[in-house]
């Protein structure tokens, strides 16, 4: 299901993946199938999205991000593909990030460009990840 106020621009969209109003998709981007693509999401051209993933509202896919399998996003999750941004730069490569199968990312976390997140990690609400969290970790602040 496409809603009508989607702007997907790719046919690389999985069966029975639903995509809410307001989000945009570039023709390159990748979803696999059975995806929730909650509304006000952007996903760019260089972008994979595997089976069974969960984006809730307000997250933008920058290009160079892939997520494998049931991978859950939070709201407001932020993806940042470059550690040094700088206007209008020519010479600009986007750093990956990968999200391996399994791993949860709570709301308003904040993903620093080059980072692996390995299977079945959970990423608490409000966490900055700046290096690479293991399969199973948990990365939880602590009060």
């Amino acid at each position: 299901m496409i809603h009508s106020l989607a702007d997907v621009q790719s046919k690389n969209i999985g069966e029975n993946t639903s995509i809410w109003q307001f989000c945009v998709v570039l023709p390159n981007a990748e979803i696999g199938d059975n995806c929730n693509i909650c509304s006000h999401c952007f996903i760019e051209n260089d972008v994979k999205i595997g089976n069974n993933v969960t984006v809730k509202n307000g997250v933008f896919l920058y290009d160079g991000i892939t997520i494998e399998d049931n991978v859950f996003i939070g709201p407001n999750a932020t993806f940042c593909n470059d550690k040094y941004p700088v206007s209008k730069n020519k010479n600009f490569k986007p750093e990956k990030i990968h999200i391996k199968k399994g791993a949860s990312i709570g709301a308003n976390a904040t993903i620093l460009p080059g980072v692996t997140i390995g299977e079945n990690a959970l990423i608490a609400a409000g966490a900055i990840i700046t290096k690479d969290v293991a399969p199973h970790e948990k990365v939880i602040e602590k009060k």
